[in-house]
């Protein structure tokens, strides 16, 4: 019996993360055939290249995409989608995928949508339905619209999925990939771990009191960067000392704005030389929820503090618009860039004396395997029409 041949495209340590159950479901289906594309941000030193990681974890890569054009600002952000989109159309055709799977929302994300639908392969896609702010939200809908398989991760986003236009068929609520990895792992977290990822900044002890922060470019909101993060910096610090806890800082991702981000961190960094804060550039799935599990607040504007926090119990403490209308649960607090907010925000997620409830908005652990038993027996097809066309 001939394999149907799935293709994931890779760009990230978050899509990883975010997709990595489903990979390793379908290299142990014995109905379909497991292709790699790895690129963007997941190649590049800078941001941990990310594909060492994969690789350890035993995924051979079919094909590598150079694509990213520096500069992170809109032109180039629009530069490296269309160099996607040239390249991973070349390698579509080389490999010849049954199905390609697209994951959320980014612009990397849209170039593997737009390739794979013009070449006629059915894209299957993660994430859809979802509502948030930033270019993100576009992007979003447009893959929704390009894609014929959709695997939504809660009940509004499949409703909004629906009321989009697409199939009732050609949806299934899965949950989110990202949670399964965490019913496999023992989230305890360790100097080594730390150790391990370098970086740069004070010498920090792990079994003492520690946050998480991760803060992104807003690409709408581009050339306001540093203000918002200077914003951010200053709050944490002031609280940070005065509460006696160490602080963990991960980099931004490759974003149009994240030039301005990175150097609100590093001139900080330069002139304050904290002796509480350390600076990293990546974590590997499973680290990154360790440690995020055992933080005492996760801060900034990254969707793990919306999704896996919520699974986690973490406090969060979401700063911007990035995020904006996404479903949350009751552990996060939204404030906006002003540090006066920031610091009465994370001054009252530190008083909790224990996690939050933990609440499976996103998922139950078990999506990549259905996601899979779906996609082995689900009639491909790249017909598409209006859901209310009769």
């Amino acid at each position: 019996m001939k394999k149907r041949k799935v293709c994931v495209v890779v760009y990230s340590r978050a899509n990883y993360g975010r997709i990595k159950s489903f990979m390793q479901a379908v290299k142990e289906s014995k109905v379909l055939e497991l292709q790699v594309i790895i690129g963007a941000s997941a190649l590049l030193s800078r941001f941990g290249e990310v594909i060492n990681v994969i690789k350890k974890d035993g995924f051979k890569p079919n094909a590598v995409i150079y694509s990213i054009v520096e500069g992170e600002n809109p032109v180039t952000m629009a530069k490296s989608a269309g160099l996607a989109t040239v390249e991973l159309a070349t390698h579509l055709e080389n490999l010849k995928p049954d199905v390609v799977l697209t994951v959320a929302d980014r612009y990397e994300t849209i170039s593997t949508a737009i390739a794979a639908s013009y070449m006629n392969i059915v894209v299957a896609h993660t994430q859809g339905g979802e509502v948030s702010g930033s270019i993100d939200e576009n992007v979003r809908h447009a893959i929704t619209k390009l894609s014929h398989i959709h695997f939504p991760a809660t009940k509004r986003a499949k409703e909004f999925l629906l009321k989009m236009g697409e199939q009732k068929s050609s949806v299934f609520l899965t949950g989110c990939p990202s949670f399964d990895i965490i019913n496999k792992k023992n989230l305890k977290i360790t100097n080594q771990i730390l150790e391990k990822y370098k970086g740069v900044g004070a010498n920090l002890d792990c079994t003492k009191p520690y946050v998480v922060c991760l803060q992104h470019p807003v690409t709408t909101e581009f050339g306001s960067g540093l203000s918002q993060i200077n914003e951010t910096l200053f709050a944490v610090k002031k609280v940070s000392i005065d509460k006696n806890f160490n602080v963990i800082w991960l980099w931004p991702n490759i974003d149009a704005g994240s030039d301005d981000i990175s150097k609100g961190i590093r001139k900080f960094r330069e002139k304050f030389n904290p002796k509480n804060i350390h600076f990293y550039r990546n974590f590997s799935p499973e680290d990154y929820l360790s440690l995020i599990f055992n933080s005492k607040c996760l801060i900034g504007n990254s969707s793990s503090g919306i999704r896996e926090c919520s699974y986690l119990g973490i406090p969060v403490v979401n700063i911007g618009s990035r995020q904006e209308n996404r479903e949350r649960s009751n552990n996060v607090i939204d404030v906006g860039y002003d540090r006066s907010e920031i610091e009465q925000a994370l001054l009252k997620q530190l008083r909790k004396k224990s996690k939050y409830k933990p609440v499976k908005l996103y998922g139950d652990g078990s999506a990549g395997k259905k996601m899979v038993k779906i996609l082995e027996k689900i009639n491909l097809s790249n017909k598409k029409k209006l859901n209310y066309i009769k």
